[in-house]
């Protein structure tokens, strides 16, 4: 039998988790056998005494193993699944989890990830090297960034206690597989919170360097690891800005909701006549136009501070017009509770941007929430064209980049929607 902690579902609830859903919710769960100072035992998931932390099997109602995972009574979460396999393939015991052979296997994931980015990335790229659960290691991120001396920095997130448990070995397999100047720790997030864990930021590893210099797509880009939004830049939207770039040629581009200008940048890059960007953030119109400096781009685009929901109305009030615009707004909804008020805000903008647009314009939109799903989107964009009176033509349904990829049966990774459309 085994040493580990074995977790019983109740009845029919393991048909996602067969499909690769990576989680375990603690109504799920009918009881749990292990072993305390009273032998084995059989109790309720609320009154097991199992420290959060440890490793745990998980098995269907009728006995049937579905895989290993890491306990956390503290969260609605209640296990995530590291492996379809016992237990006992990765620890050597129950109360000893840093084995050899779980340093092993961490390592082995990081250089899957790694080997499967050069199929679409060269050394001199900066991309998500680690997403979480579908790269299989759950709750850890890792951007990966190069500078413009081709020096690497590693910027991680720690979001769940099951990768918080394996810190040591997750750092040091970063180590070994990317050789990185730096790593700095972006886990100043409050999901933690639901995870039981405090917040933190800071320095890991390495140089101290907090503010880079990326390229991409030819841009160069200023990013700063320690204050930035995420871990300092988006890079999810590197394909959906060449796409700007291929379609940016003399037009009048508005970009909205624009943080770094790097979507703007992209289509000065593709030969756009006038570039206007906007943030709501003096900090992120400051970087901007560090940014356009350089890049040489002053003679061809600025940057605005105000409220894009008053812009686009202001605008609209003006009579102003454009040949393209891009919507890259934060998530307007993180929650399933609120995709109604989300939906209103999408709308919201997407509305006046397709009024602003001469015929036949181009309108980039994008939706990073994943609450905030394909169907709401596209049936937002058509009726919010069906408002504006306006016909749209659907050129390209894009996500993220490749850098994040999508598991079979986990749709939260599938987040990003990005249409590219013509305004008629």
């Amino acid at each position: 039998m085994s040493m580990f902690p074995r977790i019983f579902l109740n009845r029919h609830e393991e048909e996602e988790i067969r499909h690769g859903f990576p989680w375990v919710y603690d109504n799920e769960i009918a009881f749990i056998k292990y072993t305390d100072s009273q032998g084995l035992v059989q109790k309720s998931f609320s009154e097991c005494t199992v420290p959060d932390g440890s490793a745990v099997e998980v098995y269907t109602k009728g006995g049937m193993l579905l895989g290993t995972g890491i306990v956390n009574k503290k969260s609605k979460i209640a296990i995530r699944l590291l492996c379809a396999s016992k237990a006992d393939t990765l620890f050597d015991s129950s109360t000893d989890l840093h084995t050899p052979r779980a340093a092993a296997f961490f390592r082995k994931l990081i250089e899957d990830a790694y080997a499967a980015r050069f199929l679409y990335f060269a050394k001199s790229d900066s991309y998500r090297l680690i997403f979480a659960e579908a790269d299989l290691i759950p709750g850890f991120i890792a951007d990966r960034y190069c500078n413009e001396q081709g020096q690497i920095y590693i910027v991680v997130q720690f979001l769940s206690l099951s990768c918080e448990v394996f810190r040591e070995e997750l750092i040091q397999a970063i180590r070994d597989v990317c050789h990185p100047y730096g790593i700095y720790e972006r886990s100043d997030v409050s999901v933690r919170s639901l995870e039981g864990l405090e917040e933190r930021s800071g320095w890991i590893w390495g140089s101290r360097d907090e503010l880079l210099v990326i390229k991409e797509n030819g841009i160069y880009l200023e990013v700063d690891i320690a204050h930035g939004q995420k871990t300092g830049y988006f890079l999810d939207q590197k394909f959906n800005r060449a796409t700007a770039t291929s379609l940016a040629s003399g037009r009048r581009v508005l970009d909205t909701f624009s943080h770094t200008g790097s979507f703007g940048l992209h289509a000065v890059h593709g030969g756009a006549k006038q570039v206007i960007a906007a943030d709501i953030s003096q900090e992120a119109v400051a970087m901007i136009q560090r940014n356009i400096e350089r890049n040489k781009a002053g003679r061809l685009m600025s940057a605005v501070c105000a409220d894009v929901f008053e812009l686009l109305r202001t605008y609209e009030a003006a009579g102003e017009r454009f040949d393209m615009i891009i919507l890259d707004p934060p998530a307007f909804t993180k929650s399933s509770r609120n995709t109604d008020r989300a939906y209103g805000g999408y709308k919201e903008i997407n509305l006046r941007a397709m009024k602003l647009l001469l015929s036949g314009g181009i309108l980039i939109s994008c939706s990073c929430s994943h609450f905030f799903d394909a169907e709401h989107f596209y049936g937002m964009l058509n009726n919010a064209a069906g408002d504006a009176k306006r016909r749209i033509q659907f050129l390209e349904k894009r996500g993220a980049g490749p850098d994040h990829p999508v598991l079979s049966g986990y749709e939260r990774s599938e987040y990003l929607k990005c249409a590219v459309m013509r305004v008629l």
